[in-house]
């Protein structure tokens, strides 16, 4: 690629934004050093590395890489047998840190359903040597500290050094002591690596020994006493000592890495690889990239492509296509109208696609492979080389055609722009005639009008503009191909105030042809605003249509499986009340069969049976509903609703009467039997009077046996029974019936009138309420209420 086109199209600043996301010198360089590349398979390559590392880090988290150091130079230094220093062994050991945890995070676990991609052959070639890289920080701490058990004879040393520090500030310490008057300051002070202490020169005959320093002012000598001089020659020996012990150590650990240095070359290599890939995967993050497909045919498809270098809150994505009908792309319109950036957009595109980047498109965006890429973009005019505007873009464009072939992609803006308008519009035409004979891939804007005609008038050339708000006065950057665009400099001018008479004068120099076309393309321009806008709304109502019609058929499912549930149900319930009822009957034929085959009718044992088969049958007729016949709803008006009205709660198939009034969201309450509920008035539908005999239920009711009942019998019910002059037998079998129907009507409690007599009838008659289990108690009248022969009965 000419570096020409790599300036124009701002390519070198996506690589500064590319650098800054790598950890590592390696890694920067080589960010600095890429560059578009014109091979099919290595673009491929480098491409899927990006996808990959991107999609490692939105499923894994990123990768920390920072801790990676150039040591080359330390390994060609081993290789020729040199020690190294602490400096480059604690390099060498984060290089391996580095790698270590580099080749854990390319490690899937079980529970990780991750394929093996690109990427994944660097990571198991990184070979962290966890041994040697545990020993070297085991010896070295710090880049000046090495560790006391780094070697047994560097632990000896240092033991033995602490030993005589401690002598000779014992010393010191009591010279401080007996000789504080002789002393400038009463401190411990090192000269040349030997203990002193700050003396005053007046008393410098006081104190015997070794003089090694002096104050600038020449009141301070620095003596170091007599009685430390043979400890500080023992300290300095043994300090001789220790730095050999370290040499011994450094040489140590740098012989074990001897037999490592192709893995050490290795992964320095991978981690600067890893490092750089990485980067271009958080530089796609950043921008919201996606992989462009690649072909040779030279076909572009940009869908939706935002130029990286503009704020991303106020980028307007363009899509444009180019070398698949047509291979020259004129853009037209106004000035500021976003025709060089949409140039600046393919061209920067296709050479961060070749580069192995992302592109900030859609996905599904198509590039072409191409071999170069030349763009005649921004002011070229050159005092120094005495370049005129027209000049110098000319230069630029004649080294162009002599380059191009038809793996080029050429760029130009306001071509043939900078000199006479006929003349340049011709020159124009020509050379883009001879890029579109070539089979260049081309795009070019312009303002002349006679490339607009060019376009529309020659196969394989298509007209594009951008588009612009007249009634704003600002364009809209959106990019649309196949319509010539206008530059709307009349409507520009009288928008900032140029006079209307200056306007008009301007139009009558137009020649009628010029203003027929741009007639046309007003016309043109007005109903594709007319036909997109009845688009989108054809789009809207097509989702809605959509929408609507995949909720009804949501709702169609749903009511054919609880359909189906609810007959299944029904037949299920049918059939067991029915076999229930059958098993019942026949077992009770059987017995009262055996009671007339024998020789005496027991009445007490008839009466028993008939009891019991009364019971089974209110079970089976409480279990079972009639099913209702549908019946057109009517709305209710709420101004011809009265409290006390009877209705049917559809949604509950039960009748009742209106407690209250609806509000103003149209619900009340109804009262259906002993149950109060919040309904509705779009529930319910009026009754006849006739047809609810009391409030609250309907003739039969959905539910359980003691709630399904008839209004017509609880509206009967007496609250008394009278059992006088039957027997035990007789009585019994009329209260079971009577109970039943008062337990039905919801009759808190009832009066048994059974007399006094011998008692025997009251005896029985309470030995049997003991036995119901829907009896909660019951006791004698009080005095004037029957009683000893009167029991009241209170229910559940």
């Amino acid at each position: 690629m000419n570096q020409k086109a790599l300036k124009i199209l701002e390519y070198e600043k996506i690589i500064s934004q590319l650098t800054e996301y790598a950890a590592s010198a390696p890694g920067k360089l080589l960010c600095r050093d890429l560059l578009p590349s014109s091979d099919y398979d290595e673009i491929l390559q480098a491409q899927t590395e990006t996808t990959d590392a991107v999609t490692r880090v939105r499923m894994k988290g990123s990768l920390s890489l920072s801790g990676i150091r150039d040591i080359r130079d330390s390994l060609k230094r081993l290789e020729i047998g040199s020690a190294l220093g602490i400096t480059e062994l604690l390099s060498i050991s984060s290089v391996l840190t580095v790698a270590a945890r580099a080749k854990a995070y390319g490690r899937h676990e079980e529970s990780e359903q991750i394929p093996d991609d690109s990427l994944e052959e660097m990571f198991r070639s990184l070979e962290p040597l966890t041994p040697v890289n545990n020993e070297i920080k085991r010896c070295i701490l710090s880049e000046e500290e090495i560790s006391d058990d780094a070697s047994p004879g560097l632990h000896r040393v240092r033991r033995s050094m602490r030993g005589i520090n401690d002598r000779i500030h014992t010393q010191l310490n009591s010279i401080l002591n007996s000789s504080r008057s002789y002393l400038q300051d009463a401190v411990i002070t090192m000269r040349d690596g030997r203990y002193c202490l700050p003396v005053k020169a007046e008393y410098k005959n006081q104190v015997t020994g070794m003089v090694h320093d002096q104050s600038a002012t020449g009141s301070t000598l620095f003596i170091e006493p007599m009685a430390i001089i043979q400890l500080n020659n023992e300290l300095r020996t043994l300090e001789i000592q220790e730095q050999k012990e370290i040499e011994a150590v450094l040489a140590d650990l740098s012989n074990q890495l001897v037999p490592y240095t192709e893995e050490l070359s290795l992964n320095l290599q991978l981690l600067s690889r890893l490092d750089f890939i990485f980067a271009k995967a958080a530089l796609s993050r950043h921008y919201q990239c996606s992989e462009p497909k690649f072909n040779r045919e030279g076909r572009i498809h940009i869908k939706d492509g935002r130029h990286p270098l503009l704020d991303p809150q106020k980028v307007v994505p363009i899509t444009v296509w180019l070398g698949d009908h047509f291979d020259l792309l004129i853009v037209t319109g106004p000035n500021t109208g976003g025709k060089t950036v949409s140039l600046k957009t393919v061209g920067l595109f296709t050479l961060m696609g070749q580069a192995g980047l992302h592109i900030p498109a859609f996905d599904g965006s198509e590039l072409a492979v191409f071999d170069e890429v030349f763009a005649d973009i921004g002011d070229e005019q050159s005092i120094e080389q005495s370049l005129s505007t027209f000049s110098a873009h000319m230069t630029n464009i004649v080294d162009i055609l002599g380059k191009a072939d038809s793996r080029s992609l050429c760029l130009f803006d306001e071509l043939g722009a900078g000199t006479d308008p006929t003349e340049g519009a011709a020159l124009a035409i020509a050379i883009l005639n001879f890029l579109h004979n070539m089979k260049c891939r081309t795009m070019a804007t312009t303002h002349y009008s006679e490339l607009k005609v060019y376009a529309l008038s020659t196969e394989g050339v298509e007209n594009a503009c951008c588009e612009f708000d007249v009634q704003t006065l600002r364009p809209t950057y959106r990019l649309l191909i196949g319509i010539p665009g206008k530059s709307n400099a009349f409507a520009i001018s009288r928008k900032l105030g140029l006079p209307d008479y200056i306007i008009d004068d301007a139009k009558s120099h137009i020649e009628a042809e010029d203003e027929t076309f741009e007639d046309i393309i007003s016309h043109l321009e007005e109903s594709r605003v007319t036909i997109e806008k009845e688009q989108q709304e054809i789009q809207a109502y097509k989702a809605e249509i959509a929408r609507l019609k995949s909720r009804l058929e949501q709702k169609e499912e749903r009511f054919d499986e609880r359909r189906d549930k609810m007959i299944r149900s029904a037949n299920e319930e049918a059939q067991r009340i029915l076999r229930e009822a059958k098993e019942t009957a026949d077992r009770t034929i059987k017995n009262i069969n055996k009671l007339a085959a024998s020789s005496g009718v027991d009445t007490k044992a008839l009466e028993a049976e008939r009891t019991k088969l009364r019971e089974n049958l209110k079970k089976v007729d409480s279990n079972l509903s009639l099913k209702q016949e549908s019946k057109p709803h009517q709305a209710i008006n709420p101004k011809k609703l009265h409290i006390g009205d009877g209705v049917k709660v559809l949604s509950m198939n039960l009748k009742g009467t209106v407690s209250t009034l609806p509000d103003a969201q149209g619900n009340l309450f109804v009262q259906m039997g002993i149950l109060r509920s919040r309904v509705n008035i779009s529930d319910l539908e009026l009754l006849q009077e006739n047809s609810i005999s009391a409030p609250g239920l309907d003739s039969r009711r959905k539910g359980s046996g003691s709630s399904a009942i008839k209004m017509s019998k609880s509206a009967s019910v007496s609250t008394e029974i009278n059992l006088l002059g039957m027997t035990v037998d007789e009585a019994i079998a009329h209260l079971d019936k009577y109970l039943d129907d008062a337990y039905i009507a919801h009759l808190s409690q009832v009066r048994v009138v059974h007399g006094k007599g011998t008692g025997a009838l009251r005896a029985g008659i309470h030995k049997h309420l003991k036995k119901l289990k829907n009896v909660k108690e019951f006791h004698l009248a009080e005095f004037g209420e029957g009683d000893a022969g009167v029991t009241i009965v209170v229910f559940k």
